[in-house]
């Protein structure tokens, strides 16, 4: 499945990339990243190679990642109509301006107006609200977001790093309202990061919305670089983000997936790649890249294919301890239906049912 394999963003006609290009490491104002040059070229072999899907945010280096997409894409009309521009508002690039930042309808507007100037474009395909901001009332943020896009000044409108309850009661409120939807979410998912499959993966799925999962390797910690056999031995390039990750599980689970990139011939990076992007629910998984060689390799995951078992064993080593109740639901089967087989699910017998008509009440 190569870039130009294109999928809808959820319940919306919005055609992206099955990769989208993450801009967070555009820039070397925090001291790390890709420089202007090295981040333009990232830029252009993507698209290269039939990527449409950028993602960035109001607060990535500053402004200077919206601003490195602006001036190579936005100010060049042909060019910027071919691509899908995703960022984020929420943080405050005015740390003296109670009002610089979260999800009130003052900042977001604000917020919007800023980035269309750093992406030098007269509209954003596509506008996240970066974290839940506990703050404001969710009605006055959808109503905000709708104006904006009555306005067409952003097409389409997701959610990231959000409680499933709170997604699903904006999502609701949208549609009874008669608002602009949400057609995407976005939250971390990787090998190492299953517990979103206790309610935001189902309510995405329920509620329409498309997934493009964040850290996929995990900071890292699962691109294949860290082994149990190098424990201690390789520094980080990312630090804590990668070394409080580094453990005994973490190591259980790149056993595993050392042994599915042997069978594949091919990396552990593109065997977690690949397992998070075909994961039900998720649409475009986000891929970061420093360089042009972490580009491509990254997007040569796109051609692995995993086998039931391999995808089961990847599952079995890593499956997440989920919050009450999807743990207890998982047993839910044996209860409605034992014994039998409904859409797929076969329950075991409940073991105090009754064994004929005669033995109910």
């Amino acid at each position: 499945m190569p870039l130009n394999q294109y999928v809808t963003l959820g319940r919306s006609g919005l055609r992206v990339s099955p990769f989208c290009l993450g801009a967070m490491t555009f820039g070397e104002d925090l001291g790390w990243g890709s420089s202007v040059e090295a981040s333009q070229a990232i830029l252009d072999r993507y698209l290269a190679l039939g990527g449409n899907f950028i993602d960035t945010a109001n607060v990535y280096t500053r402004g200077h990642s919206e601003k490195i997409i602006g001036d190579h894409i936005g100010r060049h009309p042909a060019r910027r109509e071919r691509v899908v521009i995703a960022t984020k508002f929420f943080g405050n690039l005015f740390p003296q301006d109670p009002n610089g930042g979260g999800a009130g309808a003052r900042s977001l507007i604000a917020a919007t107006h800023e980035s269309l100037r750093r992406l030098r474009t007269d509209y954003i395909d596509l506008l996240w609200m970066h974290a839940w901001d506990r703050h404001t009332p969710i009605e006055e943020t959808m109503r905000a977001l709708d104006d904006l896009v009555r306005a067409g000044k952003v097409r389409y409108l997701g959610f990231s790093d959000t409680p499933a309850w709170k997604v699903a009661q904006a999502q609701t409120m949208a549609h009874l309202r008669g608002w602009a939807p949400l057609v995407a979410l976005q939250i971390e998912y990787s090998l190492l990061e299953r517990t979103v499959e206790g309610e935001l993966i189902p309510m995405a799925r329920e509620l329409g919305l498309g997934v493009t999962p964040w850290s996929p390797l995990k900071s890292g910690a699962l691109s294949g670089k860290y082994t149990r056999e190098n424990a201690g031995k390789v520094k980080a390039d990312r630090g804590a983000w990668v070394e409080s990750n580094l453990n005994e599980r973490t190591y259980s689970v790149i056993d595993v997936l050392q042994r599915v990139a042997r069978e594949q011939g091919t990396t552990p990076a593109h065997v977690a790649l690949a397992w998070v992007q075909g994961r039900p629910g998720v649409s475009s998984t986000i891929i970061g890249a420093r360089t042009l060689e972490q580009l491509e390799s990254n997007v040569g995951a796109l051609e692995v294919k995993l086998t039931a078992d391999q995808i089961a064993a990847l599952e079995a080593v890593s499956q997440p301890s989920l919050n009450f109740p999807a743990g207890f639901l998982q047993g839910a089967p044996t209860f409605m239906h034992g014994g039998l087989t409904v859409n797929g699910v076969t329950a075991p017998p409940l073991p105090w049912a009754p064994k004929s008509d005669a033995e109910r009440y």
